[in-house]
């Protein structure tokens, strides 16, 4: 998807993706918008938890989709 379309789905500035695209730091609020308008979301869990889900995540991806219901 072109970064020009890709902004306008997630309600951004083209500068602005493609300040992200490139790493350097945008606000909180435009990196939600982005992840919002790309079908995404974040989890915020604490620290001790963290392994917990990336096990988790990595069976899940090996497995495949039969594991999901």
């Amino acid at each position: 998807m072109p970064i020009d379309q890709a902004a306008r789905q997630c309600g951004v500035s083209t500068g602005m993706l493609s300040k992200r695209e490139n790493g350097k730091g945008v606000n909180l609020e435009h990196a939600l918008r982005v992840m919002d308008g790309l079908g995404l979301t974040m989890l915020v869990v604490p620290k001790v938890h963290a392994s917990w889900l990336e096990q988790a995540a990595a069976y899940v991806a090996k497995a495949g989709d039969s594991v999901v219901s």
